[in-house]
C-alpha cells in the first residue's frame, strides 16, 4: 500500500500566532500517524514560485492523509493558520513502482 503525503508551502505573516496552529495540529497529526519529513529547514530555490516555509508530512496511507486533513481537529487548526498565513497544500499518494536502476 502506498503511503500518503501532505506537501505544504507556507508564508507566515505572524509567527507568534502561527505557533497556535502548530500546537493545534499536533493532536490530529498524532491521531492519524503523521510524521514530519520536512519542517522548514535550509533550502535552495531553483525553479518556479516559492514560499518561505516548506513542510512534508508522511502518513501510512493516502487515505489516512486525507482523513487527517478532513478531521474536525485539523479543520479547527486550519482556522488558526489561515488567519496568519498563506499556503499551498497538496495531498498526494506515494509511489511504490520501479525506480531508476532497478532491473
Amino acid at each position: 500500500m502506498a503511503k500518503g503525503y501532505w506537501i505544504a508551502r507556507i508564508d507566515v505573516d505572524d509567527m507568534e500566532k502561527y505557533k497556535k496552529y502548530i500546537a493545534a495540529n499536533a493532536a490530529p497529526l498524532a491521531e492519524y500517524g503523521g510524521k514530519f519529513l520536512v519542517r522548514g529547514g535550509d533550502r535552495q530555490e531553483k525553479e518556479g514560485n516559492h514560499r518561505s516555509r516548506n513542510v512534508v508530512i508522511e502518513f501510512e496511507s493516502y487515505q489516512k492523509a486525507i482523513d487527517c486533513y478532513n478531521s474536525p481537529g485539523y479543520q479547527a487548526a486550519i482556522e488558526l493558520r489561515t488567519a496568519v498565513s498563506q499556503s499551498d497544500t497538496v495531498i498526494i499518494e506515494g509511489y511504490d513502482g520501479p525506480q531508476p536502476g532497478d532491473d
